[in-house]
């Protein structure tokens, strides 16, 4: 079997970073790890060739050389996806679909023209694909209960991805989270018992990336990495020392809960084998609208202390904040920069509640009939909110645009990083580098464009002097918090356009019933 993976194009977002990538001739943050984990567990005597459409086009030759084309996306990629499907049907190709989108809404791929469905977790269903093909059935909806036994997933086939093209590697330790948050999907798509891969797994995985030749960053994709603390710990002490041995060769990012900021233990640990970022699932500094939405482990402990403490060790904290709770009272917007200026978090991805399909949200938003009659695939930081808040949506929505346009104006985000980078921790891991060639031309670039050309050019060299006498050993960590600045001028202007256009279009047609989903749709 000749399969053409194929990975659809992402929208413009907080994480797209088109501008900042330009710098360094990326054109992409992570490849697929959904799509080389499938080709992984297929069998291996297929063949195989990846195509991911955020960093290039798929060649004609590609649709002609392919038996079986599979896709796999998540909710915000929907667009692409869909054409995807309709570029490989109109080429007569027999078509497979999995992942998140098509798993959390498998009825709105029914009259795609889609052959297969292999929904939810790949190590289960992927295996009952097979079997139908061998059977010779030309269709079929794969889906399973079962949530399986990850220490048993294969390495993922890293050879098909174009190095060159990205920033960064994605790696999986652990799927699920303990935790219940009313919005989050995670649960509902890999449940509230993480599962972990045994430490030598990982360290396999991370050896293979070497031998290909990666050196740089690795982004540990799981949604919460200290899920299970126990085998966290388990696994960082193991590759403490295989890192020590290579001489550091990755970098990692990371997601974890804000309790991380209770265990030094973990902390260090994370320090030791050279982690350098975490993004914190803050959302609010409002405690009554935490407890609404169940996110109970950001009210025990004050949050800008937690976030302070994680920085003070040498993790650089990244944060998400969502405005439009149940019950929220009038100013969150205000409230949230204001939270963030007082930490002085440098990525804070601000964005308006959007429900997710199955969560326990979209559960009751629906039983109480407050869906709005949107598509799927239109949850972005540039989209309006998809369901009837508590407070008016004009008010919402112009707090958040107002906030997003404060915390990403370049002379305010240059002062922010700033106080961020004068407190942030020293980590001790860190091997002397010298500066390669490679990263000359972007250096220039900013210091060009932030240092010169544009008002911000005082600002910049008297912050970077500061930070150089203070400690010259963050100051690469702090150009390249810099650099993503080129990101947030355009994008800013994009999130105030595409929301004060949908609000304009929301409050002409606000009192129209239909545009609420009945209950039970």
């Amino acid at each position: 079997m000749r399969v053409l993976l194929i990975y659809p194009l992402f929208p413009k977002s907080f994480w797209s970073f088109e501008k900042t990538l330009a710098l360094i001739n990326r054109k992409a943050l992570l490849p697929p790890l959904s799509l080389i984990t499938v080709a992984a567990i297929l069998p291996q005597e297929w063949e195989f060739k990846l195509v991911d459409r955020n960093i290039r086009e798929i060649k004609e030759s590609e649709w002609d050389w392919a038996e079986l084309v599979i896709l796999s996306g998540m909710i915000v990629q929907r667009e692409d996806l869909l054409s995807q499907i309709k570029e490989a049907k109109k080429r007569g190709k027999t078509v497979a679909v999995g992942g998140p989108y098509a798993t959390s809404t498998p009825e709105q791929l029914q009259d795609t023209g889609v052959d297969y469905l292999v929904l939810d977790e790949g190590e289960i269903t992927l295996p009952m694909f097979v079997a139908a093909l061998e059977r010779g059935e030309s269709s079929g909806v794969f889906r399973t209960m079962e949530k399986p036994d990850v220490t048993r997933t294969p390495i993922p086939r890293y050879d098909l991805v174009e190095f060159e093209a990205y920033d960064k590697m994605s790696i999986q330790f652990s799927r699920g989270c303990p935790y219940q948050c009313e919005f989050c999907d995670i649960i509902v798509l890999y449940g509230r018992k993480p599962r972990t891969k045994t430490p030598q797994q990982l360290l396999s995985e991370l050896q293979k990336l070497y031998d290909l030749g990666w050196r740089g960053g690795v982004f540990m994709v799981d949604d919460n990495f200290i899920g299970n603390k126990r085998n966290v710990k388990l696994l960082l002490k193991e590759l403490k020392v295989w890192m020590q041995e290579r001489d550091y060769p990755f970098s990692f990012v990371t997601e974890a809960s804000v309790d991380l900021a209770k265990d030094d233990e973990l902390m260090r640990l994370m320090i030791d084998c050279r982690f350098k970022q975490v993004f914190l699932g803050i959302e609010t500094p409002d405690e009554a609208s935490l407890s609404l939405t169940q996110k109970f482990q950001n009210t025990r402990d004050p949050l800008s202390e937690s976030v302070d403490k994680i920085t003070k060790v040498g993790l650089q904290v990244m944060a998400g904040f969502i405005i439009g709770f149940d019950g929220e009272k009038p100013g969150a917007g205000d409230r949230i920069v204001q939270f963030v200026e007082q930490t002085a978090i440098p990525l804070a991805m601000f964005s308006m509640l959007q429900v997710l399909p199955n969560t326990a949200l979209w559960k009751r938003l629906e039983q109480e009939g407050r869906l709005l009659d949107v598509e799927a695939g239109n949850i972005n930081q540039t989209t309006l909110m998809n369901f009837v808040p508590t407070r008016p949506i004009e008010e919402i929505a112009q707090e958040y645009v107002d906030g997003f346009l404060t915390l990403y104006e370049p002379k305010a985000y240059l002062e922010r990083i700033f106080r961020y980078f004068m407190k942030l921790g020293t980590p001790r891991s860190s091997t002397k580098r010298k500066l390669d060639r490679q990263s000359i031309p972007p250096l220039l670039t900013i210091c060009w464009r932030q240092g010169i050309v544009r008002n911000t050019r005082w600002k910049f060299w008297i912050n970077l002097i500061k930070l150089i006498q203070h400690n010259p050993k963050i100051v690469p960590l702090y150009l390249s918090s810099c650099a993503d600045v080129e990101h947030f001028i355009e994008y800013r202007e994009i999130v105030r356009e595409q929301i004060n256009q949908q609000l304009e279009a929301y409050l002409a047609n606000k009192k129209a019933p239909e545009k609420l989903l009945a209950s039970g749709h």
